[in-house]
């Protein structure tokens, strides 16, 4: 899975012991990014939704969520990637733009990225493998990237997997059925239906998931488009429908606040952490407002994404500023009737617990 920031790899245990306690059967993940929550979801028998604004991230969900392992044909998918392994390189814009104006991959796993997305758009666009194939593509080019995880700037010396062959692998499917869903959570959380769990971990600081991966959104949109800067990122970045409104503190707070006011789920699940722009008092303060029963928060000591620990980099990859900290406290809110959400947390250390009730 990639190297992505925010991602909750290390919560997942303890998000699913919350999902399986609940004895929740259904849960929308809301922010899905990866799908590593949602998957588990799926894993532990809840029929899941997971939702993103990110192309790339639906087409993880659709890989991840929605595809049902014993409805692939295993035979058909292998033939697919051993086909799509063995194509000659053939240099276009991947390589163009992501080896040469910039460098974030080795030119001869460039040509290869081309090739095999020309292969997968001519072959496979509308099988039930196309997904599937491009999840493989995407999670191979990440194998021997030369960058830090995000896409906002390159290694100023090429990272030793770079100079790794690139291949695709075999997606690492689920068995039963799931949805996903391409769109504005401020729009979405309107269209779905009622949930037992809405799991709910949105973008919380200036950072741009638009930007900082902008590379697979090109990779699965296959567009083309104009790109600027050192890091050529897609030109519509600069529009204003790119923008999230949990990227602005001045807005942050209000949207998501109005987006919990219009769920529809029995058992709010927040992840959130201490360098947001909403205290953990102000969550607790409108779970209960909204009429939640009992709030309770878990709160983990966390290292910081990667990147905190190399310092600041410019677009080039030159080390331009210091290392600030390296830990925080990730908060996970569980928010509903004061039964189930006793019986959600029941076996977590009390240390961890803070309790609030209407």
């Amino acid at each position: 899975m990639f190297k992505y920031i925010g991602s909750k790899r290390v919560f997942i245990p303890i998000l699913g012991k919350l999902a399986s306690q609940s004895e929740a059967t259904t849960a929308v993940d809301l922010f899905t990014g990866t799908t590593r929550v949602a998957q588990e979801f799926k894993r532990l028998g809840l029929h899941t939704t997971a939702c993103d604004i990110a192309t790339y991230a639906h087409v993880l969900a659709q890989t991840y969520v929605a595809t049902d392992e014993t409805q692939i044909n295993p035979n058909e998918l292998n033939e697919a990637l051993n086909h799509l392994n063995q194509l000659p390189g053939k240099s276009g814009y991947f390589t163009e733009t992501f080896c040469e104006k910039s460098r974030f991959f080795q030119p001869h796993n460039g040509v290869r990225i081309d090739a095999i997305r020309n292969e997968i758009e001519n072959q496979y666009l509308g099988t039930p493998l196309y997904p599937l194939l491009l999840t493989s593509l995407m999670e191979a080019a990440d194998r021997v990237d030369s960058t830090i995880g995000v896409q906002m700037a390159y290694l100023k010396k090429w990272a030793p997997r770079s100079y790794n062959d690139l291949e695709m692998r075999t997606p690492k499917l689920l068995p039963g059925a799931g949805e996903a869903k391409l769109g504005d959570a401020m729009h979405l959380i309107d269209e779905l239906a009622p949930t037992g769990i809405l799991y709910l971990d949105p973008p919380y600081n200036q950072h741009r998931y638009f930007t900082n991966y902008h590379i697979w959104e090109t990779l699965v949109r296959w567009d083309e488009p104009e790109v600027y800067g050192v890091a050529c990122k897609r030109v519509d970045a600069k529009e204003a429908e790119t923008k999230s409104v949990f990227n602005y503190k001045r807005t942050m707070q209000e949207a998501f606040f109005d987006l919990l006011s219009r769920a529809r789920a029995d058992l709010l699940i927040i992840s959130y952490n201490n360098e947001s722009w909403i205290s953990a008092a102000q969550m607790k303060d409108q779970l209960l407002g909204i009429g939640k029963e009992k709030v309770v928060a878990l709160g983990f000591e966390h290292a910081r994404y990667v990147g905190a620990k190399t310092g600041i980099h410019s677009p080039s990859g030159e080390k331009v500023g210091k290392v600030s900290h390296t830990k925080n406290t990730e908060w996970v809110f569980v928010a509903g009737d004061k039964a189930q959400v006793e019986q959600t947390v029941f076996g977590f250390e009390a240390a961890q617990l803070a309790e609030f009730s209407s």
